[in-house]
């Protein structure tokens, strides 16, 4: 009689995690679409941009761009040019007047969908309830839009990303204690925060130190290949910015980080629950979000209070290039 032989089952690949990505698309938001194109444990259900950085005709051209120079062809839709409360939104952007470092590089073949990117959201959201996880690299807008137009099927999403704030330990860039994100629509952050699903933050404070890319990350970039061409181009003006400022040679990439945090496995440190609210009164406060931490107990404060958001403290920042270039250095082409 033959003895049986017995063998492990081989182990099934993890199934990927279906997104939305959510942007104002310049520079930075372009090398996080771009990370998400190439990083295969995230399948891109679709792209929803709004004005920010730039008006929404050139936020959509861009995120059109990054993603054909990736080889993705998720679709692509136009939302908000408004705010929350329906005033205009005015562009603002450090990356140049195109957004991607006025290097000529954004001659889109393909264009946006005929749908609405609210609409957009909610569709995809119900025909895959509690398994869409979307990723902001821009302000609320869009989201808190949706939230309000069908807060039922938005109760469904499984989670949400939002690279927003000034962090828990660091200070703002929009103003000394407001994110350009949050900035630029506060109301619809602070509806996003309190909504009721589950949220990371992930704030300016993780994006500093050894998180920051230097010139020689820059020359490493350019030399990998046509993708890593196209990011080093989109950030010259930024660069030239931050030259400007007195901090030649380094410079954030916090869309890129939020984006990390996101889909790469390991990535985020550390966390710590915390209250989160949005200051939406005019003022030098405005769009500053306030930490109540779990666990802290505050001397002339107190209240029951419901932890709402997840915001990442601690990043592996030594691996944030490395692990970038792995991904997007790699000339094979992951179809969407």
């Amino acid at each position: 009689m033959k003895k049986r032989i017995w063998t492990k089952a081989p182990e099934s690949a993890p199934a990927r995690k279906k997104i939305i990505i959510d942007t104002d698309t310049a520079g930075d938001d372009a090398s996080a679409l771009i990370l998400a194109a190439k990083s295969p444990e995230v399948e891109i259900l679709g792209v929803t941009v709004l004005a920010g950085n730039v008006e929404l005709e050139q936020a959509t051209k861009n995120a059109l761009a990054a993603l054909e120079i990736a080889g993705c062809n998720a679709p692509v839709y136009k939302g908000s040019d408004t705010r929350y409360n329906g005033e205009a939104i005015e562009a603002h952007s450090v990356y140049g007047k195109d957004g991607m470092g006025d290097k000529d590089l954004i001659h889109p073949v393909g264009q946006a969908q005929e749908g609405d990117a609210i609409d957009f959201i909610i569709d995809t959201v119900k025909a895959n309830p509690d398994e869409i996880e979307i990723v902001m690299t821009g302000p609320a807008t869009n989201i808190a839009k949706a939230m309000d137009r069908n807060p039922e099927a938005m109760r469904r999403v499984k989670h949400i990303w939002s690279m927003g704030s000034s962090g828990i330990y660091g200070p703002g860039n929009a103003s000394p204690v407001a994110e350009f994100n949050v900035y630029i629509d506060a109301p619809a952050y602070d509806r996003m925060l309190n909504f009721g699903v589950p949220v990371t933050v992930i704030g300016l404070d993780v994006c500093s130190g050894d998180s920051l890319w230097t010139d020689s990350h820059f020359t490493k970039l350019a030399a990998s290949g046509k993708i890593g061409r196209f990011v080093t181009y989109s950030f010259f003006k930024l660069r030239e910015h931050f030259a400007r400022k007195g901090s030649a040679g380094v410079i954030d990439n916090c869309d890129g980080m939020a984006m990390m945090c996101a889909v790469c496995p390991g990535f985020v440190k550390k966390t710590i629950q915390c209250h989160c609210n949005g200051v939406t009164d005019p003022g030098e406060t405005y769009g500053q979000v306030i930490f109540y931490q779990r666990g802290h107990t505050y001397d002339l404060t107190s209240g029951d209070y419901d932890y709402n958001v997840e915001v990442v403290s601690d990043v592996d920042r030594a691996k944030f290039f490395t692990e970038y270039l792995s991904r997007v250095g790699n000339q094979s082409i992951y179809k969407r």
